[in-house]
């Protein structure tokens, strides 16, 4: 198994959220080393994010815009959200402090973001407050706890218990207020059919045998709807048809890892992933062709609204293309280690965008 690539990106987040722990060594994954690990051996879990003054300069590793507002999530459990384009920030109130690492709104007051030792966290204000549904060692209970017949996740169960909640949630997905699904490192997937009032894995019935990384996950629009993609490392590439009940492997036309997936409005893809690789497909991803990017760093976020997409990248760059992602020009070089980028208001404005970086958050330079 290779090392998650994505998280040499945010080591500094792992490093500032893991001292909080127990001082304990780490189980070797199917060794049993005693009595497996308590919520009480991982007290962030239940310790609300501290506020601070100077949260707005903490690592931010996702931003979304929600309507009129911006909401980015980070290290230490840290939520920000901005009212006035990202001129301004305060902090939201979170339950634990992890770092969290992706975000989604389904409307403007629901949303979920995930995060580190199998963080899910549901808001319904907005992002003003937050409370936790899923945990790590929730979801090893639950993977356990599978039916009879799913032997296979059973066993993945198993050896999540004796693990401990060591994994993080890397992406998520929701269809609407009920129905979604979370993935992230080592293979973890979780979907809900209840809004996150329950949790159900989906590790067994993924073809990823390997237990590969999977850091992307994105539904499918116009007559791909009912498609959701999977995206993760060493090429990982995987598709439903049937909004997630099944998903079939893709033939990757790269063999490094995917960080992410860009859905456009006609349905067309847009992989992206390490030193600047990004490949376009109009077909559901049965075909895909190379886009040349003026970058061959990795690409750590892509966002596109209103006929305008940003590419940011782990160096600082950011990147433009007006149609479609088929081609990009090299916009402007912050000098951060970027994470996210997200649009307030209208996305013609180039003054609007926001990018989020493990220095803070900052806006996009207007176009000379």
């Amino acid at each position: 198994m290779n090392a998650p690539h994505r998280w040499v990106l945010l080591a500094a987040a792992l490093a500032l959220s893991t001292p909080a722990m127990a001082a304990t060594p780490a189980p070797t994954p199917g060794v049993v080393t005693g009595a497996p690990p308590a919520r009480a051996d991982f007290p962030v879990l239940s310790r609300p994010a501290p506020p601070s003054a100077h949260a707005p300069e903490a690592a931010m590793l996702a931003v979304a815009a929600v309507g009129n507002r911006l909401v980015a999530a980070g290290e230490r459990g840290i939520v920000l959200l901005s009212d006035d384009g990202g001129a301004t920030w305060r902090q939201a109130r979170v339950p634990v402090s992890v770092s969290l690492t992706a975000l989604q709104f389904v409307n403007g007051r629901t949303g979920w973001a995930v995060g580190h030792l199998g963080v899910v966290l549901r808001t319904d204000d907005g992002g003003e407050s937050w409370r936790l549904q899923l945990d790590g060692i929730g979801a090893a209970e639950k993977a356990a706890a599978s039916p009879a017949g799913a032997a296979g996740a059973a066993r993945s169960g198993q050896s999540l218990l004796k693990d401990g909640p060591d994994k993080p949630f890397l992406d998520l997905h929701f269809a609407n207020d009920k129905d979604g699904m979370v993935v992230g490192a080592y293979g973890l997937a979780f979907r809900t059919e209840d809004g996150g009032a329950s949790w159900t894995s989906v590790m067994d019935a993924l073809p990823n045998p390997d237990g590969l990384h999977l850091y992307g996950l994105r539904a499918g629009k116009g007559a791909g709807a009912d498609d959701l993609y999977i995206v993760g490392e060493q090429g990982l590439m995987l598709r439903s048809t049937d909004r997630g009940r099944s998903f079939a492997p893709l033939d990757s036309p790269y063999a490094g890892s995917w960080f992410g997936l860009t859905v456009f409005d006609d349905g067309s893809l847009l992989a992206y992933g390490l030193k600047g690789n990004a490949y376009r497909s109009s077909d559901r991803g049965d075909h895909w062709e190379k886009v040349e990017m003026p970058s061959e760093t990795g690409i750590s976020a892509i966002a596109h609204s209103s006929g305008r997409t940003l590419a940011v990248d782990q160096a600082g760059a950011v990147l433009e293309s007006r149609d479609a992602g088929r081609r990009f020009a090299l916009v402007q070089r912050t000098g951060l280690p970027l994470t996210g980028a997200a649009f307030a208001g209208s996305a013609s404005d180039g003054s609007r965008a926001v990018l989020s970086s493990l220095r803070g958050m900052a806006p996009l330079a207007p176009a000379p």
